[in-house]
């Protein structure tokens, strides 16, 4: 059967983009900080990429003040929850992607929509047949590499706003789960949220363009994508230079 999504490494530039932000990744995974510093690094990742998600939706923080606590933005609180759940919702993303984006809005979205819309798709038939669509991708539907299907599905989400709320934070969720579960950022190092905060006005438009589903829409949100990994990947590299 043909891979839905293997055509999309077609597009030009795309293939070579991937391949740059796989390498940019698999050298800061072999960084010689993470044989005694893995644990902090990736904690230091999961608070950054939440700031820059919550950022992201337009609720920007300082570092340190969320850091030490001061901050009670639902957005951020949110946001620092889903980080948090990452880990222990890995392996159920694959089995039961459905379930896994209802749990990522109750965590991101309370406090911030009312609590009978938690969980809850608020899109009609047609966003809910893509859901399903982009949930059999998730569940092994296609082969492409990791970074490619993680930026599929944080485009789809982020096009289809299948909840209320702040749907980006549980987009760019989705998409860190599958880097996590496919393998290209097994511990959890790589803050690519702060990849996409670091281009921010390309994000914006790039997601556009991804909305709009031309090819050159599509190439532009995956290269855009893999350039965010590369950022995030540069960043977890200084962090663990500043441990060494």
């Amino acid at each position: 059967m043909t891979d839905p999504l293997a055509p999309l490494l077609d597009l030009a530039d795309v293939a070579p983009a991937l391949a740059a932000a796989r390498a940019a990744v698999d050298a800061t995974q072999r960084h010689r900080a993470l044989r005694k510093q893995g644990g902090p690094l990736a904690a230091e990742a999961g608070l950054r990429a939440a700031v820059a998600s919550a950022a992201l939706e337009g609720h920007a923080f300082d570092p340190e003040e969320v850091r030490a606590g001061t901050v009670t933005d639902p957005v951020v609180q949110g946001a620092l929850r889903v980080a948090g759940a990452v880990g222990s919702l890995t392996e159920l993303w694959e089995r039961a992607p459905r379930q896994v984006l209802a749990k990522l809005h109750v965590l991101a979205a309370r406090g911030v929509v009312p609590d009978d819309a938690l969980g809850r798709p608020t899109a009609g038939p047609a966003v809910a047949a893509r859901l399903d669509g982009l949930a059999a991708l998730v569940a092994g539907g296609t082969t492409v590499p990791p970074l490619l299907l993680a930026a599929v599905v944080h485009g789809e989400l982020l096009t289809l706003k299948p909840f209320a709320g702040p749907v980006g934070v549980v987009a760019r969720a989705a998409a860190r789960l599958t880097l996590v579960g496919r393998g290209l950022d097994p511990r959890g190092i790589i803050a690519v949220e702060a990849g996409h905060l670091a281009r921010q006005p390309e994000y914006v438009g790039a997601a556009g363009a991804f909305a709009t589903g031309t090819p050159d829409g599509l190439r532009s949100w995956l290269r855009h994508c893999a350039a965010a990994v590369g950022e995030g990947a540069a960043e977890t590299a200084r962090l663990a230079d500043s441990l060494v």
